[in-house]
């Protein structure tokens, strides 16, 4: 279950412009997925469903990109600015290891 609230106890927000970007492509997102399973059940040839697939995986990489770069607006900034320099830089470890299993 997902809170408001982090594990180090700040309150989670997106900017709105923001949030209206992901929920924009999360919804593009969503109905590539539904055209994919409609190309599986029409029995399309592999390549195009290759190449739809791929559309995906990139649209789901910006989608991460605009939440990482808002998480470094945001509470990055914040913790600098409070001197949580430590945690900042465990979280940008944390992200960047998350970002190497892609």
């Amino acid at each position: 279950m997902l809170t408001k609230y982090t594990h180090w106890g700040y309150y989670k927000s997106m900017k709105q412009s923001t949030q209206k970007q992901v929920i924009s492509r999360l919804r593009r997102i969503e109905g590539q997925v539904r055209g994919v399973q409609r190309l599986v059940e029409e029995d399309r040839y592999c390549m195009d469903l290759l190449t739809q697939t791929a559309a995906i995986k990139q649209a789901l990489s910006s989608v991460e990109d605009l939440i990482l770069k808002n998480h470094l607006e945001t509470h990055i900034v914040e913790y600098m600015k409070k001197g949580k320099y430590s945690k900042a830089i465990e979280e940008l470890i944390t992200v960047y290891k998350q970002s190497k299993k892609k």
